[in-house]
């Protein structure tokens, strides 16, 4: 077994590396300090589990979750946390390892008999309680491509994936519009039952030929469809923004 510790406190990585070696004497330790150093290791070094601090400064704990959720073959994962006992107890009823600072030998035994891989859903419980992403990410033959949320422009539903159009170009996701809605609701608005809108970019809305509306944005040739059945509510929440 392979496993990779992050965390952004050096004593706490030196806990768990101990406890590790007493408990998994057979497993190959690595560890990193921040969010981008764990992307490169799993990149580098195939982990089958990790051992991810939530809050670090840079890429947290839950985006790099969220990136290597979207690998072929991820590793198991349990978070190391500092939230209190209630809020703990809370976010275990989305069944997801979770182990309390200071981590104790009995609770990290435990945590890596029962160790399972995290869903999409689990992670937007939390990041939801945590603090919303800060990303949209996806798997590609690179690896992991991600976009900052504020060059996102807007969101268009296909067949089978969502494609962002952002300041870059373009990236196809997995993740449903609802999802998105659900998550980003302050950020994104829909205006068609196919499309999302990043609200800070859109500068207007203009007519067609055909007196359809569609929507104007910031640094992007898109100018994705407004329908009759949201025209109201896009022109009522571009008033108030």
């Amino acid at each position: 077994m392979k496993i990779l510790v992050v965390d952004d406190e050096l004593l706490a990585r030196e806990r768990l590396l101990r406890l590790l070696r007493k408990l998994v004497p057979e497993a190959t330790l690595s560890e990193a300090a921040t969010g981008t150093e764990a992307l490169e290791c799993v990149g580098s070094e195939t982990p089958d589990l990790l051992l991810l601090d939530i809050r670090m400064p840079g890429l947290d704990g839950i985006e790099v979750a969220r990136r290597v959720q979207a690998l072929e073959q991820p590793p198991a994962i349990i978070f190391c946390t500092a939230y209190d006992r209630y809020a703990l107890d809370a976010l275990q009823q989305h069944a997801v390892a979770y182990l309390l600072k200071p981590v104790r030998e009995e609770q990290l035994a435990e945590a890596i008999e029962s160790a399972s891989r995290i869903n999409r859903l689990q992670l937007n419980a939390l990041a939801n309680a945590e603090g919303r992403r800060t990303h949209i990410s996806a798997a590609s033959y690179r690896g992991v491509d991600m976009v900052p949320l504020e060059d996102v422009r807007c969101l268009i539903a296909g067949d089978k994936y969502v494609t962002v159009h952002h300041t870059g170009g373009e990236l196809l996701i997995p993740d449903s519009l609802k999802e998105l809605e659900q998550e980003f609701g302050e950020r994104l608005l829909r205006v068609h039952r196919n499309a999302l809108v990043a609200v800070e970019h859109v500068l207007g809305l203009r007519r067609d030929s055909n007196q359809g509306w569609h929507v104007q944005l910031a640094d992007s040739a898109i100018a994705p469809q407004v329908s009759r059945r949201h025209l109201a509510s896009v022109k009522e929440r571009l008033r108030t923004r």
